[in-house]
């Protein structure tokens, strides 16, 4: 950020220099596809498949989100990404009472098989991509999923995929846990080995620094929890007895694109380089698929402002071209409205479109890596590295990212890097357009989603009458089964499944585990 007229900072607070030239690249470039993947992961990048384009969506009921699921792929859309409510994440039941008010007003509301079935009605799953926001109830949401896709006629064999699953930065960041850490990883880990078992073409983790970057972390934060994340996630898994590359190629990654143009795009760069090298050194991966570092990419929420509104394009179409300057493999463009609620079907089709304009008449495309080369690229893009390493090289020392965890110190970091642009922009060293400078008095009003109770009604009537109609028996031997599983060492998935098709709910699932886990109360760390 910046601190005078003389000096200049990335907002990750790495100092700029007034001119970059041949002696700051710190070495010869490899050509894209050519570990360690600096310049992207395949040789020919988008000119041989564009990234693919996934708007993150959900509302209300099952029923509506499945109609704006239709809408969006009748727009070009290539890849559905599903938003999940409040009382679902925290693994509660629609008619639970900590679910009042909360029902499909950030998401969609699915409590049980028979939403699920709702929500792909029609979308035939052999066919599409489809990403799942979910984190600790990630294993119940993944089973209705592969039971709707069984019950399709779809084999799981040919499910193609990403579920989130990444719990770790929950307890960093976003704050969406239930359990605590360890068991929690217990079902990360369970899921993992079953997809790698089961659902081969299917990504079972996402591992997220979106979330750790929209609360207030540095890009150098983002990209350094994240990986750690990931060697976390990788130490568990080895844990289990699986080669190292009977897995890793399923292993994908999130990312935040904000507002610093020439850092995001250095991250991208440095978070192939890194994870490359520690999956070839570090684990001995034999495997390139291995080693190559696959992200979807979300423009930043946290950069979205409520004056001024429109202004939210430029930011949006900004940090997508980063995205896609960057490499990324998939990609979620935010719209102008979100800084007000979920977004409208106009202000969503604006931002597929954002997409579309990049990907065919930007010429962008053409070229894999085209900025690369630049000499200031180049040196940020060492930087960053360097900046993350010292970073993943003192959660080492900690013992690993759950006790840095427990200790509250990504945690403080964050906090404190929030806390300094925060300060930045009251002393004035940082602009935000429209709030900070070149205020304007009159509003713009704009076209906003509402979401009314009724979606919460509807899904009272439908959780009454499914219990009401089930085999109330059997659901109770498959939630037992799945207790006694929990309290052991069995892989949790199956019993999960079976669950599911005894359509027993999210908060009937999450409440058996929570009877043998219990539940995490984070410290303060302010």
């Amino acid at each position: 950020m910046v601190k005078s007229a003389q000096d200049r900072f990335t907002l990750s607070g790495l100092p700029v220099k007034p001119f970059y030239g041949p002696d700051d690249p710190p070495a010869p470039l490899e050509p894209p596809g050519q570990f360690p993947y600096t310049r992207g992961i395949h040789p020919e990048m988008y000119r041989r498949r564009l990234w693919t384009m996934r708007q993150f969506s959900g509302f209300a009921t099952p029923e509506q989100t499945n109609q704006r699921y239709r809408y969006l792929l009748e727009q070009g859309q290539t890849g559905l990404s599903v938003a999940f409510d409040l009382p679902t994440l925290m693994g509660f039941d629609a008619d639970h009472a900590s679910s009042l008010g909360e029902v499909g007003k950030c998401g969609v509301s699915i409590c049980s098989l028979e939403d699920m079935e709702t929500l792909f009605d029609g979308i035939p799953l052999d066919k599409v991509s489809v990403s799942m926001t979910i984190n600790s109830p990630a294993s119940i949401l993944w089973a209705m999923y592969l039971v709707v896709a069984e019950r399709q006629g779809v084999s799981w064999q040919t499910l193609n995929g990403t579920l989130q699953n990444d719990i770790l930065k929950e307890y960093i960041a976003q704050k969406e846990f239930i359990f605590p850490p360890r068991p929690s990883m217990r079902l990360v880990t369970d899921s993992i080995v079953f997809a790698a078992e089961q659902v081969p073409r299917f990504n079972p983790v996402s591992i997220s620094g979106y979330h750790i970057r929209e609360a207030g972390s540095t890009a150098v934060q983002e990209l350094a929890f994240t990986l750690r994340d990931g060697i976390e996630y990788v130490d568990c898994v080895l844990q289990r007895g699986l080669p190292v590359d009977s897995f890793a190629p399923r292993l994908s990654f999130f990312l935040n694109s904000h507002n610093d143009f020439f850092e995001e795009i250095a991250k991208f760069r440095a978070a192939r380089r890194l994870w490359a090298r520690i999956m070839r050194d570090r684990y001995g991966a034999k495997e390139e698929r291995s080693w190559k570092l696959r992200f979807h990419a979300q423009t930043a929420g946290c950069s979205l402002t409520w004056q001024q509104p429109y202004n939210n394009v430029m930011r949006t179409t900004l940090q997508a071209l980063a995205a896609v300057l960057g490499g990324c493999q998939s990609l979620h463009t935010n719209s102008l409205d979100e800084a007000y609620a979920l977004p409208s079907e106009h202000a969503v089709t604006i931002a597929l479109r954002t997409q579309q304009i990049i990907a065919h008449e930007s010429g962008v495309a053409a070229v894999p890596d085209p900025l690369g080369g630049s000499y200031y690229l180049e040196s940020l893009t060492h930087q960053m590295e360097e900046a993350a390493l010292d970073y993943i090289r003192q959660i080492d020392e900690m013992g690993g990212m759950i006790p840095a965890i427990e200790r509250g110190f990504p945690q403080q970091e964050i906090a404190d890097a929030s806390y300094r642009f925060q300060r930045a922009l009251e002393d004035g060293q940082a602009t935000i357009v429209g709030v900070t400078s070149f205020q304007a008095a009159e509003s713009q009003p704009i076209e906003l989603l509402q979401i009314d109770e009724a979606a919460g009604h509807a899904q009272f009537e439908k959780l009454a009458a499914l219990r009401a109609r089930r085999d109330n028996a059997r659901l109770q031997r498959s939630l037992e089964a799945l207790r006694q599983a929990a309290s052991g060492t069995q892989n949790t998935m199956p019993f999960i499944c079976d669950a599911v098709r005894s359509y027993a709910t999210v908060g009937e699932i999450s409440d058996t585990l929570r009877g043998v886990f219990g539940l995490w109360q984070e410290k303060s760390v302010l």
